[in-house]
């Protein structure tokens, strides 16, 4: 429907969102860059799925929006293929554009963003940056915050991808003012093995409910699993959680290849 908002997992915190004729596209990670590079590591980075969609066959893409800058959000393999057949507007975190430039963004066409700036991307989006811990809260010398989250005005439609995030002090009470419609949390949790490992973690499944709850957003749908075996959670305990402790909550553990419209 023409007043409608369509939705697909790309995987991992991946995302492609199409508003009216718009295409935008949120964390893609649509390559085997990070396989390529930790191939004889503890954790080789071995996909457990495959893409669900060659980035160099997307037609169409208008925005492409990174949270931040490790490869699984801002991959320069994905970034590079969908630059082949398409010329879009970049929005990135202000403390990320050297990182940017090093994975092919082309600079000219960014949006470099700190928290709490809002930028309009055309007469019926808008995009606002959120600070996101992950696990903690990091800014570059400048005070620009190196992990963003981005509150999506799409029409009607308020959609919040945290990028990657576990809860902190002031996130719920943000939110709560923002009247948001549908968060787009990631579910994988954290543990000390992973972050000895230098691999932070984010909200908990419990964690992401309760967020949704105290800041009023009807809609959770969880994301970043099922892509590496080490940093994953089981989608059906994913599930019987949310079962148990969701209560008026609306919530939604999306499947690759399947579009989710929003009405």
């Amino acid at each position: 429907p023409a007043d409608a908002v369509a939705l697909w997992w790309l995987g991992q915190a991946g995302f492609a969102v199409r508003c009216g004729d718009t295409l935008l596209l949120i964390d893609p990670y649509l390559s085997d860059s990070l396989a390529e590079k930790y191939r004889d590591a503890e954790w080789p980075h071995r996909r457990m799925m495959p893409p669900p969609v060659a980035a160099a066959a997307i037609r169409g893409c208008e925005w492409f929006l990174c949270t931040h800058g490790h490869t699984d959000h801002m991959d320069a393999q994905t970034i590079a293929a969908v630059l082949q057949a398409n010329a879009p507007r970049f929005v990135i975190p202000r403390a990320e554009q050297e990182r940017a430039r090093q994975r092919h963004i082309p600079l000219e066409r960014t949006l470099a963003l700190n928290a709490g700036e809002v930028m309009r991307l055309d007469e019926h989006m808008t995009v606002e940056a959120v600070a996101a811990a992950h696990e903690t809260l990091e800014t570059d010398a400048e005070g620009n915050h190196k992990f963003l989250g981005y509150i999506l005005t799409l029409g009607d439609l308020r959609l919040y991808h945290s990028g990657d995030c576990v809860p902190y002090a002031a996130l719920a009470a943000q939110l709560a003012a923002k009247q948001i419609d549908v968060a787009l949390l990631p579910i994988n949790g954290r543990d000390a093995l992973r972050s000895s490992r230098g691999v932070p973690g984010n909200f908990t499944v419990e964690e992401a409910a309760a967020l949704c709850r105290t800041a009023g957003i009807p809609h959770l749908i969880g994301h970043h699993f099922g892509l590496f075996d080490f940093n994953t959670i089981d989608p059906a305990e994913a599930a019987a959680t949310l079962q148990q402790q969701a209560g008026d909550l609306h919530w939604l553990l999306p499947q690759v290849g399947v579009t989710y419209v929003i009405v």
